[in-house]
């Protein structure tokens, strides 16, 4: 243990993406339809992956689990085969793209927009393992990618051909080539209090395409899976997987000698904390993988969510911020803003005989939840009521940005989060002083 504790945050990373992997690989034999495992995997392969698609429903329990474990070693690959050094973007950007392998990405769909980012490396002369990261968020736009692979221009799947596969490889191309670019600026339109930074580019291109190959040529964009299929869910695989990833790495964070007051310090830190393995150790970084995960998963739990492919892949998309800065203590306010929300609002639809859908454990707001986290740092600046107010507008929005990329995006609620802020921030920065700021006022 002490070796471990002694390995360099780039090192020690790359040994937590190996762990993390390693635990859906193993749990994929130990599902009970373990049998069908490969035909479930062919049929996440060949099917659309249009946002809602629930893979337990489409393949499968043990072909979501190797599904994921696989596209977790494809990540970890690329950090070793192109030398990068892993961050906490790194984590971010590992953790999300494993959450999507169970609704939306698969180890076929991610390598159009890798190829494009290769070439970006190559045309700009750039290290391929600096743009590691940058292939990871291309994925984002992977629902697309399947959906023109197997049934563009139909509405019905049509399977695998040539004409799908030179489109698929054209627009993965360029969404890829253009993508790190996109990355670079996109801080500059949240200022940074947006955790999911890459949305911001990923859904301005799911945007853009939509128009291009549905509206603007006249194509119906096809449907989403039926609501049935997200019926297909199991609680109990969720909870005891979570519970003993979780558990173990609260176990091997105090092994590796992470101190209750050594957390708690990051509970309680002042100002938001941008790299948790870089600033506070790696130890207290894997504690907040544990206790955050064990708290996100206690939320689904107490709101009394569908344990489907979507909710248990989204307990890692909100995950993925566990090295950038979120943990239970700046994070409860989104979810006490997101419970108010849904009452008050539930409430005044039967007021005004409206049609209610957006109940605080329907999908979509499941879904929602996890992203409106990314604007943790608010809670973190401004203190816990602007958190609740920053969470109860993402509410209100998330739900319609969808309209505008066709389904095909799954960065959704971060491109969400990165609106608020350019609605709420400027307000905030105006009108309102920082937890900072208040505490030297009150000590003059």
């Amino acid at each position: 243990m002490k070796k471990i504790k002694n390995l360099s945050e780039g090192e020690f990373l790359k040994l937590f993406f190996a762990f993390i992997s390693a635990a859906f690989l193993i749990a994929a034999v130990c599902m009970p339809d373990r049998g069908t495992m490969f035909s479930g995997l062919w049929q996440i392969l060949s099917q659309p992956g249009k946002i809602s698609t629930n893979y337990f429903a489409l393949g499968g329990y043990a072909a979501t689990f190797l599904n994921m474990g696989l596209v977790g070693l494809i990540a970890l690959a690329l950090f070793v085969v192109c030398k990068g050094t892993p961050n906490n973007v790194s984590t971010l950007a590992f953790l999300l793209t494993v959450g999507f392998s169970s609704w939306g990405i698969h180890v076929l769909n991610v390598w159009p927009t890798f190829l494009g980012v290769a070439v970006y490396c190559l045309v700009k002369k750039e290290k391929f393992g600096a743009n590691v990261n940058a292939m990871l968020f291309s994925t984002g736009i992977a629902p697309l990618i399947s959906d023109l692979l197997v049934r563009y221009p139909n509405a019905e799947v049509v399977g695998f051909n040539l004409p799908g596969l030179g489109v698929t490889l054209l627009v993965g191309f360029l969404i890829g080539f253009l993508l790190p670019a996109g990355l670079g600026h996109a801080p500059n339109v949240h200022k940074g209090f947006d955790l999911y930074s890459a949305a911001v580019p990923v859904c301005f291109f799911a945007f853009f395409l939509n128009a291009t190959l549905y509206k603007t040529m006249g194509i119906a964009l096809p449907a989403a899976p039926g609501a049935e299929t997200l019926q297909v869910a199991s609680q109990t695989i969720v909870n005891v997987f979570c519970c003993v990833v979780f558990g173990a790495c609260v176990v091997f964070a105090l092994a590796m000698g992470c101190k209750p007051k050594a957390y708690w310090e990051l509970l309680t830190a002042p100002e938001h904390v941008g790299s948790i393995s870089s600033k506070l150790g790696t130890p207290v970084f894997l504690m907040n993988v544990g206790i955050y995960g064990l708290f996100i998963l206690a939320y689904y739990n107490l709101i009394g969510a569908t344990f489907n492919g979507i909710t248990f892949g989204i307990i890692f998309c909100m995950l993925c911020t566990c090295n950038s800065g979120s943990h239970p203590g700046n994070v409860w306010p989104i979810m006490l803003g997101y419970v108010l929300a849904s009452v008050v609002f539930g409430w005044l639809s039967q007021l005004a005989g409206g049609s209610f859908a957006t109940a605080v454990n329907a999908q979509a707001i499941v879904v929602g939840l996890c992203f409106a986290n990314g604007l943790s740092p608010i809670t973190s600046k401004y203190g816990w009521f602007w958190g609740m107010v920053s969470a109860v507008m993402h509410y209100l929005l998330v739900t319609s940005v969808p309209n505008l990329h066709g389904g095909f995006c799954l960065y959704n609620g971060g491109f969400t989060a990165a609106v608020i802020c350019l609605i709420l921030v400027p307000e905030l920065e105006r009108f309102c002083k920082t937890k900072e700021e208040r505490k030297a006022m009150k000590a003059k």
